[in-house]
């Protein structure tokens, strides 16, 4: 059964608000069998170094560990490519039937620059 689980700095910084919104996003998600790995988009921001921020509740669906080393994530809105980043998180190591939000760092130049909101969604790519 998948479980949902907050990594200690998440747990400890996290607003009531905010745990709400990821745990409705948790129980509004189910496998569908196609893919084992699934994001569920939670929001998205520029900061002030302008890195696109994509926070998202990364859903495990497998039965092994799911460590990003190496790993290219690309945000897409239809076919439209709008971030293309390749990721190595050491911190992040997601259980097996786990769901965990976290938040993603596209530096600048590896998205495209949009005035509104982009609400895309992530996929993994080889």
């Amino acid at each position: 059964m998948q479980q949902l689980q907050f990594e200690a700095s998440w747990q400890k910084s996290l607003s009531a608000k905010d745990r709400d919104l990821i745990e409705t996003i948790f129980n509004e998600t189910r496998y569908s069998g196609d893919f084992p790995v699934v994001f569920s988009s939670i929001r998205e921001a520029i900061n002030y170094k302008k890195d696109l921020l994509i926070t998202v509740l990364v859903h495990n669906f497998s039965s092994s560990p799911l460590t990003f080393e190496n790993i290219r994530l690309v945000y897409l809105n239809g076919q439209d490519v709008l971030a293309d980043y390749t990721f190595t998180l050491p911190a992040l190591i997601i259980p097996p039937y786990t769901s965990m939000p976290w938040t993603l760092i596209f530096p600048e130049g590896s998205y495209t620059a949009a005035t509104s909101p982009l609400k895309g969604r992530l996929e993994i790519h080889d």
